[in-house]
């Protein structure tokens, strides 16, 4: 006879005796949880998640490298249906507003919650999973292994680990062989959707189930990635036309023909970087000429390096005036301002998120050595980088020291 899956439970939290204190006083068998991770900082409970993927997250609103909001708002974006829990203090009462917001399911007041409260909780989580696992039993297999390549497939992409590179070679020899054929990789995009792309395809009824089980796989709330043989090309395009009809805000980027899993591997990379181009300046490849585009994804990818106009000129195929006239008429800033406003966000977040050194940072947003850095990025914001990063960390310890009773 089967036996209930357990629900894995991650507990983050900055400080050590209140994961214990979960850990250690709650009775989870009774509700059929585990925990299976804690961790002290946003950034390992993040990785703690991708590994274990847990139905149920208990987090801390305020912690370092990463706080419970953002935490709340990566898992949200990658696994929609997870529980989460927000632990609070008085002061972080907007703080837990904005995770609510996010889809958590409550918080509770981290010095003063009852028991029952939390558990409260738990036995409505247990008995919310267990009634979604139920409705979808026939299709567990089938949802899991999705689940499972959306997970490699975003840590890959994303620099945590390259597994998702050898489940490639091997789907790409076994259900991805599509009998030798060379495929096409879409990443269909319903940001301002109603519906999923894997909703729309129920609603359109569509039949060919090796593209809508076994080629699908969820990227977040609002992308989602599909593999394509080439002999479904015409019909795969046909279904988006009509689709887009319906959903005005519907799009789609594709790379094939596709045959080696290498190629398959560099597509997905291509789609993506385009994709987060898009998100960051919040528009589309067709929004701008293609030449723009491509300028500007050489500046991202190659963050450190030195860019004339006439170099990025040269790249894209135009002349230099042609170039600049039609950057600023695209972007909205000129190319020696874009390029400065991109080294600076660049800057911003390797001296709050890391702990490189300034020669470090210089190097890498191309600004030469470090005297050169520290004067430039005070030129710029009035601040030294020194005094800016000693800023974010007063600012971190400040949110956490508890009021006075």
């Amino acid at each position: 006879m089967e036996t209930t899956k357990t629900i894995k439970v991650l507990i983050a939290d900055d400080e050590s005796i209140v994961r214990k204190g979960l850990r250690s006083t709650v009775p989870w068998d009774k509700y059929g949880m585990e925990v299976v991770a804690d961790a002290p900082n946003g950034r390992k409970a993040w990785e703690a998640f991708l590994e274990h993927r847990p139905e149920v997250v208990i987090t801390d609103i305020v912690m370092p490298e990463m706080d419970g909001i953002e935490l709340s708002r990566k898992v949200k974006e990658t696994a929609p249906n997870t529980k989460i829990i927000l632990l609070s203090c008085h002061r972080d009462f907007e703080y837990a507003q904005q995770g609510m917001k996010l889809g958590a399911s409550g918080y509770l007041l981290k010095t003063a919650f009852e028991d029952e409260e939390l558990e409260g909780m738990l036995e409505k989580f247990q008995s919310e999973l267990l009634a979604a696992s139920e409705s979808k039993v026939t299709m567990e297999n089938a949802s899991d292994q999705g689940e499972r390549l959306s997970t490699l497939l975003y840590a890959w992409l994303n620099g945590h680990n390259d597994k998702f590179v050898g489940e490639m070679e091997k789907r790409t020899r076994e259900e991805w062989y599509f009998h030798g054929e060379p495929v096409y990789i879409y990443l269909v995009k319903t940001s301002g959707c109603e519906s999923s792309w894997l909703d729309l395809l129920k609603e359109a009824a569509y039949e060919d189930r090796r593209f809508c089980e076994g080629a699908i796989i969820p990227y977040g709330q609002d992308r989602c990635y599909c593999i394509v043989p080439k002999s479904e090309l015409n019909a795969v395009d046909m279904l988006l036309v009509e689709q887009k009809s319906k959903s005005a805000k519907l799009q789609w980027a594709r790379r094939g023909p596709l045959l080696h899993a290498d190629e398959r591997l560099q597509a997905w990379s291509a789609l993506h970087q385009e994709a987060e181009l898009e998100k960051i300046h919040s528009v589309s490849a067709v929004d701008w000429p293609d030449a723009i585009w491509r300028a500007v994804k050489l500046l991202h990818d190659n963050p450190a390096a030195e860019w004339s106009v006439s170099d990025v000129a040269r790249q894209v195929g135009l002349s230099r005036s042609h170039f600049s006239i039609l950057f600023k008429k695209a972007v909205g800033d000129s190319f020696v301002a874009f390029q400065y406003k991109r080294k600076l966000k660049l800057a911003y977040v390797l001296l709050k998120d890391t702990t490189l050194t300034m020669q470090d940072i210089a190097e890498r947003t191309g600004l030469g050595d470090s005297k050169y850095f520290s004067k430039w990025f005070k030129r710029c914001t009035g601040q030294t980088p020194s005094h800016y990063r000693a800023q974010q960390k007063n600012d971190t310890l400040l949110t956490d020291v508890h009021l006075p009773k």
